[in-house]
Formats: structure tokens, sequence, C-alpha cells
């Protein structure tokens, strides 16, 4: 697990490095195009993950107490987090859409008053990094359902909890993260 984990970072460590090296070459276009990200939205999506990783966290520490209601309880509120972070990112998504901020031929500068000719490769990789940390929600969503209903058939135990313990993992490093993507995207401009 702990491999797979490695190759995540790298995954998104390469866009971090692409964030970077753009944010070096054109800093007026990301002080410009990061005012149209949603700020409120964005820090309640991070008070959400955060409070999942809790509860996730929360969750092992029940498994391995060998108190599966509570575990099981526990995942279902990490699932209702992830849920509400998707229909905020949605509705974040809904706005851009509807602003012409996407990137490629939807792309409409003149309506949103961005000057700087550059400004859709901020909304590209913007919607990239989002884009890429939603899919991986969505995976470690159906991780914690299948982990849920195995916990309901009474798999683990104080004994035996490591697919707990492991969808645990994913899911931190998925809120870990949402954590670097959020002052990167939205406050630091």
């Amino acid at each position: 697990m702990w491999l797979f984990l490695v190759t995540e970072v790298m995954l998104f460590g390469g866009l971090f490095v692409a964030y970077i090296i753009f944010r070096n070459l054109y800093p007026e276009m990301y002080h410009e195009a990061h005012h149209h990200l949603n700020k409120v939205m964005g820090a309640i999506n991070t008070i959400v993950l955060i409070f999942s990783s809790w509860t996730m966290a929360t969750a092992v520490g029940m498994a391995q107490r060998n108190e599966p209601k509570k575990s099981f309880r526990y995942m279902a509120v990490t699932i209702v987090c992830a849920c509400v972070f998707l229909v905020i990112k949605f509705f974040e998504y809904e706005h851009k859409f509807h602003e012409g901020l996407l990137p490629g031929g939807y792309f409409d500068a003149a309506k949103n008053g961005l000057t700087h000719p550059k400004a859709d490769l901020f909304f590209s990789l913007y919607f990239m990094m989002t884009g890429l940390h939603g899919l991986h929600v969505l995976v470690g969503m159906s991780l914690i359902v299948w982990v849920m209903w195995r916990t309901k058939r009474g798999d683990f135990n104080s004994h035996y909890y490591t697919p707990v313990e492991m969808s645990g993992l994913y899911w931190h490093l998925v809120d870990l993260i949402w954590i670097y993507l959020f002052p990167l995207l939205y406050l630091i401009g």
C-alpha cells in the first residue's frame, strides 16, 4: 500500500511541478485568474475533508478495538463528508462552466474580464488538478463502501483490520493532496 501511495504522490507531484513552473513563468496570470475561484467553497471543502480524515481515523481505531458497529458509523460519516465535498465541487464547476472559464475552445476571457493571454492555462491546471483529485475522492469512497460492506459482514476484528487501515491510509492521502491544492490554487495570488 505504501508503494502505491508513493506512486500517487509522484502523479500529483508532477502536477505540482507544472504548477510551480507556470507560476514562475506567469505570476501575473496566476494573480489575476485565482480571483475567479470561490475561496469560501474551497475553505468549506477543506474543513469537510479534514473532518472526514478524523472520522476515517476513528473508524480505523474502532476496528482495532473490535467495535465494528462504531467503525461502520464513522465510515458512513466519512462517505457523507465525501459526498458534501463532491456536491460543493459540482457547484464550483458549474459556475465556471457558465462563466466560460473552461480551458480550450470554451474559454471566454473577455466575458470574465481576464486580460492575460495565458489565463486559460491557469484554469487548465485547475481543472486537471481538482478533477484528478475528485476522481481520487470517488475511488476512496468506493474503497470505503467496500470496507463498510465487509465490516457489516463481520470480516474484521481486533486481530484483522488491514483493509480498514489501508483504505484509511488512501483516504488520508486524498485529504492531504487537497490540503496542498486549496492554498496553491485558491489563496496564493
